[in-house]
């Protein structure tokens, strides 16, 4: 496993380890965590399509007389993927 030095303003640090704290975690997790969703492709086309999903159902053009359901943004979901 790699070692990473990051430079991180003291009291951004400070605030990030009492959360991770309160969450019974540790810096080192979340980051490590953070750094495996941003490098993984999926995870940025699955939070691309969601997006996509909710701007279309804010601006309704989801079609005239359509509902968005769960169920029918999965059956979008299993299409896109």
């Amino acid at each position: 496993m790699a070692n990473l030095t990051l430079a991180i303003d003291d009291a951004l640090l400070r605030r990030a380890r009492i959360r991770a704290l309160e969450q019974g975690t540790s810096v080192n997790a979340v980051v490590r965590d953070l750094l495996a969703a941003y490098a993984d492709d999926r995870a940025i086309a699955g939070r691309r399509r969601v997006v996509a999903l909710a701007r279309a159902a804010a601006s309704g053009s989801a079609g005239p007389g359509r509902a968005w359901t769960r169920e029918g943004i999965y059956e979008d979901r299993g299409r896109a993927g």
